[in-house]
């Protein structure tokens, strides 16, 4: 239902701004996930309409990708629990035999929608297209934060503390999903695909990962951790990870 074709550096044009994945289906939420990130943008998950509405609550998100076949979606404006300030423009993913139905609860402001199976390359155009048509109007910055670790996605430069971080373009992208995800436990096939845009074998991301730990954690308290058999979190470890 989704392609998985590499992302075109062309596409590659996102800031930082928070968008939210809905997709039912957890393999096509990951490689939406997954593909909006390595395309330059932060991202928050749902898998149901009351789970749109709760993050929707939440956060301001700049825009919303939503599988218009996602359980609960009908519930959301009947509900009456998004208030329109925190209606972002939403793109739909719709079979073809779904368009007279387009799904408006999500809001009245800008939507457009790309028909299922979906073309990666046409997700990050129209998602584009929509950020540029709403202004960029109260988009999130920038910087992610974590203790004393900060990445600032305008320079594409990172300190932890008053130490510059000298990153490669792959442990770069790496801290920012992790930080992204921080407190969450990130597979190495999430990792991968993150990072590089398809999956490469264990021993390149654990090598990828120990260059980059010796990085951040060179000094101050260890910050990157690993969770043996399930993959790799970034956080203050309570002496369990």
């Amino acid at each position: 239902m989704y392609g998985s074709s590499p992302i075109p550096q062309a596409l590659a044009r996102g800031s930082g701004q928070r968008l939210l994945v809905a997709a039912g289906a957890p393999d096509a939420a990951g490689l939406l996930t997954s593909t909006l990130e390595l395309a330059g943008y932060r991202t928050g998950a749902a898998g149901s309409g009351a789970e749109v509405a709760g993050r929707l609550a939440e956060h301001r998100f700049a825009l919303a990708v939503v599988d218009a076949e996602l359980p609960g979606l009908g519930d959301l404006a009947r509900g009456g629990r998004l208030r329109p300030a925190y209606r972002p423009p939403v793109l739909l993913l719709v079979a073809c035999e779904s368009l007279a139905r387009l799904v408006p609860e999500l809001g009245t402001g800008e939507r457009d929608y790309v028909t299922k199976p979906v073309r990666i390359a046409e997700v990050l155009a129209r998602v584009e297209v929509l950020l540029r048509d709403v202004g960029g109007a109260d988009l999130p910055g920038g910087t992610l934060d974590h203790a004393d670790l900060v990445l600032d996605d305008g320079t594409c430069r990172a300190r932890r503390g008053a130490r510059t971080l000298d990153l490669t373009p792959a442990e770069y992208r790496l801290l920012r999903h992790l930080l992204v995800n921080s407190r969450t436990v990130l597979s190495k096939e999430q990792i991968s695909n993150c990072v590089w845009g398809e999956f490469r074998d264990g021993n390149a991301i654990e090598q990828l990962v120990s260059r980059l730990r010796r990085k951040v954690d060179r000094s101050g308290p260890a910050l990157i951790h690993t969770r043996r058999g399930f993959g790799y979190w970034l956080g203050e470890s309570s002496g369990s990870g």
